[in-house]
């Protein structure tokens, strides 16, 4: 590779990152390792907090970034998958970066990268990496793409770990139960640094990989107490945060994801510390598009990004608050390599009639595949198969009358695909 780089735009480095390695997915660390040094090992901020977990992650980074700005801190998050825009990937303060720092950083890991070969996510995680170094920053918050212990992420030592709830997903990468997945996610911890799990039942598998490291465990450690009101009190043997303010973020199983939040952030140093305010302006304030994200008039929509049965289980859990007068309309979308019985059993006590459809990609799954697998659960479904998530949910939006209910779930492409606008 030569000293000069082409210029390109960010979707013709989206393009060449997309062609750039034989495999979508290979976990491994020796590759990002040899070009991460290369680059001089940047360190994207002072104090590193890093995410892992089967569901909630993209939550409890919301959590952490929004109470970290309400105090005041430069902070700095990347994120993955995105929805609409590759730049939802990196923020800071909370503003997805231009195209123009992107293409700059992209630049600097192909200059740093040699002959190596590095997937899409390993790719963007060193631009990420290097476009926070850049920024100035007094926390950065990493989300672990897969797994942990060979997730790109990993390449760098955090001085926190988080690892949200264990449950099953990817068990072809990850292993065949929760014991060795949460094994898997633990392998971002440190021996000598705090390891924080919002997992109320972590595996045994995660508890013992962290031997000899600091921990942090819900339920012992810190405790999270909800009263009816929505408010709840947050409390360790050293700290309590009471009357807290019901969390931004829908859903309850957001307390669990916020209480994460708060025991890593109570890990910080002492000088970044979060004071009460920042915290209940942090829970009121904090945003994530895509996770029950309610569109409210005549016909209620609800766009939620679950992609494994736990997942589709909080959802449906959700669903069941909402009094729905009409009939309840669910467009359903799910990658070929997800169990997608499960998922659609989670959803059938709440739908009526279901607009299946195909996703695009090598591990895009077809409409035909779930009509197959929801009939054998539910003979008696009414299903239709209208190709596309745009069009089902057209059709969805045409067919409801005014108390009807229209969800959009089964993975971040049939969300994003569906409403190709910002929710």
């Amino acid at each position: 590779m030569s000293a000069a780089v082409e210029r390109r735009s960010l979707a013709q480095w989206l393009t060449h990152l997309e062609r750039l390695h034989p495999r979508e997915i290979e976990l491994g660390l020796a590759r990002i390792r040899a070009v991460y040094a290369a680059m001089g090992r940047p360190r994207p901020a002072p104090v590193v907090i890093t995410v892992a977990g089967t569901n909630g992650k993209g939550s409890s980074v919301a959590f952490l970034e929004a109470v970290l700005i309400a105090a005041g801190r430069r902070v700095g998050s990347y994120t993955s998958p995105h929805l609409w825009r590759y730049n939802e990937r990196v923020r800071l303060d909370g503003e997805p970066v231009d195209d123009a720092a992107l293409c700059a950083a992209f630049e600097r890991v192909e200059r740093a990268r040699g002959a190596v070969s590095l997937s899409y996510f390993e790719f963007g995680t060193l631009a990420a990496l290097d476009l926070l170094a850049c920024a100035g920053l007094e926390v950065a918050v990493l989300e672990v793409g897969l797994g942990g212990r060979l997730d790109a992420v990993n390449v760098l030592d955090p001085d926190i770990a988080l690892i949200t709830s264990i449950d099953l997903d990817h068990q072809d990468w990850l292993g065949p139960d929760r014991d060795h997945i949460g094994r898997e996610k633990a392998g971002i911890s440190r021996a000598t640094q705090p390891l924080v799990c919002a997992d109320p039942n972590p595996p045994a598998g995660l508890l013992q990989h962290g031997l000899g490291t600091p921990r942090w465990c819900a339920d012992s450690d810190f405790r999270m107490a909800r009263r009816e009101d929505g408010r709840w009190d947050f409390r360790s043997a050293t700290l309590c945060w009471c009357d807290l303010p019901a969390p931004a973020l829908k859903g309850a199983h957001q307390y669990g994801n916020a209480a994460g939040a708060l025991a890593a952030l109570a890990q910080l140093p002492p000088v970044l510390q979060p004071e009460r305010d920042a915290v209940v302006r942090g829970l009121q304030t904090a945003r994530l598009a895509g996770r029950l994200d309610h569109r409210p008039g005549a016909i209620t929509q609800v766009f939620d990004v679950a992609h494994n049965p736990a997942g589709a289980q909080s959802l449906a859990i959700h669903l069941a608050t909402l009094p729905t007068i009409g009939t309840r309309r669910t467009v359903l979308g799910i990658l070929g390599d997800k169990d997608a019985g499960a998922m659609i059993d989670a959803l059938i006590p709440q739908t009526d009639v279901w607009y299946l459809t195909d996703l695009p990609g090598p591990r895009g799954g077809s409409a035909e595949a779930l009509a197959t697998q929801l009939r054998a659960l539910h003979p008696d479904a009414t299903i239709l198969l209208p190709g596309d998530p745009e069009r089902a949910l057209a059709q969805a939006l045409a067919d409801a009358l005014p108390g009807d209910r229209v969800v959009v779930t089964g993975s971040f492409l049939t969300v994003a695909l569906a409403a190709p606008a910002p929710l």
